[in-house]
């Protein structure tokens, strides 16, 4: 599955090279990018920054790296963790994911629950390897994915969603829906709604949303995931759980060579990499 076209969702870098992960990134970059993407690029570390953790996992391990993040979290600070990692943990390309929009140049704007920094950071050359950077939404969704159209929920700090359908990963906003005349998902959905609400409230309005996002987006299934979907006690009819770790399988997926993916923009099909 070609998981490298992400629309309005993903960029990937290489030095000083942005190359807009939408725009295809195997069929319009540079030949060192071409092979940055190929199968054998070697070890990918993956990168999953959350409003109060963030995981790594890289090929060959089975067992994530966790730390706490928070205001102060900031990329400097992420590389500091990177470089604390043992020896075996080394990496020739990198998927990071992280809370906020991300666009053709980076992150689009500053992670509310994090610190700053991270708009114009130059990943490529602090990681001195490509970097493949997503909405952490999307990275779950991503792993998550098994087949039809999907809509993911994040439920974590804040909510993070994305739509999966066939050869399309779609970022998507749903937590700034309105739930009701004065609240939005994300109001309720949140951490911060769970803990006002209560789970009993908070349950009721997931069973309440799960059918309207099948319904209005047409989806197969509504996967739940992100760190507080362990408080559901019963799925809605609709509904699957996700689990955190799914993340891992997405960012690797991010770096595969599998030639069925459509590039969302053009509508094309990238069958090679020397088109």
């Amino acid at each position: 599955m070609r998981l490298d076209e992400i629309k309005n969702g993903g960029t990937s870098t290489m030095g000083n090279d942005i190359v807009p992960v939408s725009d295809g990134v195997v069929a319009h970059a540079s030949p060192e990018l071409v092979r940055a993407n190929s199968p054998n690029r070697g070890k990918v570390l993956v990168i999953d920054v959350g409003g109060t953790k963030v995981k790594m996992l890289a090929t060959g391990h089975t067992k994530p790296f966790k730390a706490l993040t928070g205001p102060t979290f900031t990329p400097n600070r992420l590389l500091d963790l990177v470089h604390r990692l043992d020896e075996d943990w080394d990496y020739s390309a990198v998927t990071l994911g992280i809370p906020g929009l991300v666009g053709a140049k980076g992150p689009k704007s500053e992670p509310g629950n994090l610190g700053t920094g991270w708009v114009g950071f130059d990943y490529a050359s602090a990681f001195k390897a490509p970097v493949k950077i997503v909405n952490d939404a999307v990275l779950q969704a991503l792993g998550s994915y098994d087949k039809g159209r999907m809509i993911f929920i994040g439920l974590g700090t804040g909510v993070g969603s994305a739509l999966v359908s066939e050869h399309f990963v779609v970022p998507l906003e749903l937590s700034h829906l309105p739930f009701d005349g004065k609240r939005t998902f994300n109001d309720v959905l949140c951490r911060r709604g769970l803990q006002r609400y209560g789970k009993s409230k908070w349950r009721k309005a997931i069973d309440r949303i799960v059918p309207i996002l099948l319904r209005a987006f047409v989806a197969d299934y509504v996967v739940l995931g992100g760190g507080n979907a362990k408080n559901i006690k019963q799925l809605p009819v609709g509904a699957r759980l996700g689990h955190n770790l799914t993340a891992f399988l997405g960012g690797f997926r991010l770096w595969s060579q599998d030639n069925g993916w459509v590039l969302p923009d053009t509508q094309e099909r990238a069958e090679s990499s020397d088109r």
